[in-house]
C-alpha cells in the first residue's frame, strides 16, 4: 500500500522545518515538545507541570492572589445591567428628536415595561428555597381564609375531639307562639327576637347545639298550671333528643349572652374544680345545715365537698341573694341527673308543697338539696356573675352586690333580667344591655373608624360623627 505522503528523511519521524526547530527536542510531527515534560531521573533540564502553569500564569499576567473570571462584576453583570433603567428614546422607529411633543422622551424608565415582566424578573431572582418558604407562607393565609368564611370552623368546633361543641346543648325557653298568661306586645316580642338572636349566634360560633322550647301554658293536672314546672320536662325531652350530648344549659328567655368570645369549655368547663365549688358555706343566703352529720350516711355524704372530683359534679347552680337561682344553670347527662329529674317532677311532692313553693320548681329543688343526703355530693355551686349577673335593680334590697350584679369592667359573661317583670322595663334593659355587648365587642375595623377616624373628625370640625 503506497503512502499518501512520502516518509520523512529524519529518524523517528516528521519534517524539518528551518526557522521552527528547537535546539532542545527533535521535531517528530508531534505539536508539543517531546521530552520537554519527561522525567529522566535527576537531569538538570527536568521542567513539571506545576512548575510550567505557575510559569505560565506569571507571564499572562495573573498575581497569585486573583481568581480569574470570578470577580463580582463578572459574576453578577447580567444581573446588575437588566436591573439598570434605560433612556426612553420612544418607540424604535422614532429615535428623531424633532418632535418635541413626545411624552417619555428623555425620561427614564425601567428596562421591563410592565409591572408583571419587573414582578416576574423579580420572581426568576429567587432562589428555590425562598420560593418554597413565600409559597407555604402564602398557602397557610389562604388556608386561614378559608377556614374562616366557610363552615369548616363550625364543624371543627363541633367536633367532638377538636371543639367538643357537639357536646354542649343551650335549652333556651320562649313563647314564640303567643302569650302564656296575657298578651304579648311590641316589647315582648323585641325582647324575644333579640334574646332568639343572641343565643343563635352565640352557639353557631362555638358549634353548640340551641334547642328553642316552647313553654307555652299546658294544663298537666286537672287542677293546676304548671307553666315553670316545665323545666325538669322540658330536659327530660332535650336528654332524648340529643343523645350525644354531655352538658346543658338552661337559659330564661331574660337572659342575654355579654361576652360571645368566651366558651364554655374556656369559661369553665376546662377547670370546672376551680370554677366551681362544693361546699355552700362559702356562700349560704339561705342558711342550709352543711354537711350532715347522721351517723348512718356514709363518709361522702357527710363530707362537705362530696368524693371531691371533678367528674362527680352533675349539677352546677349560682345562688342570689335569695338562694337557688335557675334561670341560668347547667345540668349533667348520668344516672343520678335521671333519678333527680324523677323525683323533681314527681306529682306527689307537686301535690303536698305547690301553694307553699312560690318560685315552684326553684323551691322544690332546694326542698331537696336541704332534706335528700345523696344530692349534695353531686351539686356544685357557681359565682352568680360567671353565668347569671344581675342588672342593678334585681336583689338590690341593700344595694348592689359585688359577688351578684354585673360588672362591666370584669366583663361579665350572662346577664340575667330577672324579675323585670315586676316594676322595671325588660325591653329598656335588654336594649341596653345588647348595645353595651356591642360596644365592649368591636372588631379593628369599628375601633378604627369610632376610636381614631371620629375624633379626629371632631377635634378638627367640632362635630361628632357615628361611623
Amino acid at each position: 500500500m503506497s503512502l499518501s505522503r512520502s516518509p520523512s528523511p529524519k529518524p523517528g519521524g516528521g519534517w524539518a522545518s528551518p526557522g521552527l526547530n528547537t535546539p532542545y527536542v527533535d521535531v517528530s510531527g508531534r505539536s508539543s515538545p517531546g521530552n520537554a515534560y519527561r522525567t529522566n531521573g535527576a537531569g538538570a533540564n527536568t521542567v513539571t507541570w506545576e512548575s510550567a502553569k505557575a510559569k505560565s500564569e506569571g507571564v499572562n499576567g495573573y498575581p497569585s492572589f486573583s481568581t480569574q473570571n470570578n470577580g463580582f462584576f463578572n459574576r453578577h453583570y447580567r444581573t446588575i445591567s437588566n436591573s439598570l433603567p434605560r433612556f426612553n428614546m420612544g418607540r424604535s422607529h422614532e429615535k428623531s428628536y424633532a418632535e418635541k411633543e413626545k411624552l417619555g422622551r428623555g425620561r427614564w424608565s425601567s428596562r421591563d415595561g410592565s409591572k408583571i415582566a419587573r414582578l416576574g424578573n423579580f420572581l426568576g431572582r429567587i432562589s428555590y428555597k425562598m420560593r418554597l418558604r413565600l409559597l407555604a407562607i402564602l398557602a397557610i393565609i389562604v388556608m386561614i381564609i378559608v377556614f374562616y368564611t366557610t363552615p369548616l370552623h363550625y364543624y371543627w368546633r363541633r367536633a367532638k375531639h377538636l371543639g367538643g361543641g357537639k357536646k354542649h346543648v343551650i335549652i333556651l325557653a320562649a313563647n314564640q307562639g303567643g302569650g302564656v298568661m296575657e298578651w304579648k306586645g311590641p316589647r315582648e316580642w323585641a325582647i324575644e327576637r333579640d334574646s332568639v338572636r343572641n343565643k343563635r349566634k352565640y352557639a353557631n360560633r362555638w358549634g353548640y347545639e340551641l334547642e328553642i322550647v316552647d313553654m307555652s301554658t299546658k294544663k298537666r293536672y286537672a287542677h293546676e298550671w304548671r307553666e315553670s314546672w316545665e323545666k325538669v320536662d322540658t330536659i327530660r325531652n332535650c336528654l332524648r333528643k340529643y343523645p350525644d350530648a354531655e352538658w346543658f344549659w338552661w337559659m330564661d328567655l331574660n337572659t342575654f349572652v355579654m361576652e360571645p368570645s368566651y366558651s364554655l369549655q374556656s369559661h369553665i368547663f376546662n377547670n370546672l374544680a376551680a370554677n366551681t365549688y362544693r361546699d355552700i358555706n362559702n356562700y349560704n343566703p339561705l342558711n342550709i345545715t352543711h354537711p350532715f352529720d347522721s351517723p348512718h350516711l356514709d363518709e361522702e355524704a357527710r363530707s362537705a365537698v362530696g368524693d371531691g372530683k371533678e367528674s362527680s359534679i352533675n349539677l352546677i347552680v349560682p345562688q342570689d341573694c335569695g338562694g337557688f337561682n335557675l334561670g341560668s344553670f347547667f345540668i349533667k347527662r348520668s344516672a343520678w341527673t335521671d333519678r333527680l329529674l324523677d323525683v323533681w317532677w314527681d306529682p306527689v311532692g307537686y301535690e303536698q308543697k305547690h301553694m307553699e313553693w312560690e318560685h315552684k320548681e326553684q323551691d322544690a329543688l332546694e326542698f331537696l338539696y336541704i332534706n335528700q343526703p345523696w344530692i349534695r355530693p353531686h351539686t356544685a355551686f357557681i359565682e352568680q356573675r360567671k353565668i347569671n349577673s344581675f342588672p342593678p335593680g334585681a336583689c338590690s334590697e341593700n344595694g348592689n352586690d359585688d359577688r351578684i350584679h354585673y360588672n362591666e369592667k370584669d366583663r361579665d359573661f350572662v346577664v340575667n333580667m330577672a324579675g323585670c317583670e315586676w316594676g322595671r322595663d325588660c325591653w329598656g334593659e335588654m336594649y341596653n344591655y345588647r348595645e353595651l355587648s356591642n360596644f365592649l365587642n368591636r372588631n379593628w375595623w369599628e375601633l378604627f373608624k369610632e376610636e381614631l377616624v371620629a375624633v379626629i373628625w371632631f377635634k378638627i370640625t367640632g362635630h361628632k360623627v357615628k361611623l
